[in-house]
Formats: C-alpha cells, sequence, structure tokens
C-alpha cells in the first residue's frame, strides 16, 4: 500500500497549523481529473473543485481539504512563510489538514488541481489568510473539526486513520 510523507508544521502565531501532519503521497494517483475524482468520491471525499493553488498564504479552519495533482506541476509552499516549500506533480496528492497554511509560489501553464474536502465537512468551508487577531478563533475552529472517515487515497483503514488518530 502507497504511504504518505507526514510533515508537521508548528503555529507560527497568524498561521496555525495543526497538530495533524500535512500528508503527501507522490504518484499516487492517475494523472487524469475524472479518475482523481472518482477514487476521491469512493473514499468519502466528494470533489468540490478544479483549479490550481490560490498564490497567497491561506488556510481553512472549517475543514480538511485534499489537493490531487490531475495536470502539470506546482510549487507550493505549506505552513505558512516559515514553512516548506513542495514541487507536486501530476500524479501527487497532499492531504491538508484544517488550519495548515498553503501558498502557490509557481506553476506550469498546464496546472490542473482536484480539490476536494471529507463527507461531512460544512457546506461552507472559510479561507483566512493568516490573521494574528483572529488566530484564537480559528484555533477552535480548526479544534472542532473531526478526522475523516476514510483516507481519499487509500480508503478506510489507510494511512489518514493511522497518522492522524481516526
Amino acid at each position: 500500500m502507497i504511504q504518505p510523507e507526514p510533515i508537521q508544521f508548528d503555529d507560527d502565531g497568524a498561521i496555525p497549523n495543526s497538530r495533524l501532519p500535512l500528508l503527501v503521497y507522490r504518484n499516487a494517483v492517475p494523472a487524469d481529473a475524472a479518475a482523481i475524482e472518482a477514487l476521491f468520491a469512493a473514499n468519502r471525499w466528494p470533489p468540490a473543485w478544479r483549479d490550481g493553488v490560490h498564490p497567497f498564504h491561506h488556510f481553512h479552519s472549517t475543514a480538511h481539504e485534499v489537493l490531487g495533482v490531475a495536470r502539470g506541476e506546482a510549487t507550493v509552499l505549506f505552513g505558512g512563510p516559515g514553512g516548506r516549500v513542495l514541487k507536486l506533480s501530476a500524479g501527487d496528492v497532499a492531504v491538508v489538514p484544517a488550519g495548515v497554511g498553503h501558498c502557490n509560489q509557481g506553476q506550469s501553464p498546464d496546472l490542473l488541481i482536484v480539490g476536494a474536502y471529507p463527507d461531512g465537512a460544512r457546506r461552507h468551508v472559510d479561507t483566512h489568510h493568516g490573521n494574528s487577531a483572529e488566530v484564537e478563533e480559528m484555533r477552535r475552529n480548526i479544534a472542532m473539526v473531526s478526522i475523516p472517515m476514510a483516507d481519499p487515497v487509500t480508503g478506510a483503514g489507510g494511512a489518514l486513520m493511522r497518522l492522524w488518530g481516526g
């Protein structure tokens, strides 16, 4: 079974990040948007959008998010300004816990990412930019986000469950 690379980020006072690690799966899915959407849906992460990653630091306090690269490549800074830059290519998947900052640092012209949120995620997924004045509220929101029922790549009993304690 394919295993992700877990990457932990500290709270920087503006980007709260998470006690849960970012999970990065390399060459885990077909380089095909419809196939990625079908896999995510089968694993209880209904596809929500096709696009890229915003070119500014942001995070979601009300839901975890999965990014499946269907085409091209992107250089993404995870964890806020002091975080870690990762290159994601077609076939890679990043499972981003609620609170973990992410920012597109560059991309190929053909980049296409499939984004999804787990079953039970709020209908409205918020987007925050790291305002230290609201970080306490965001930490409370993040603490209330439940562990998903399945890993978006490997399903029930997958690495997410082991690494996130679900």
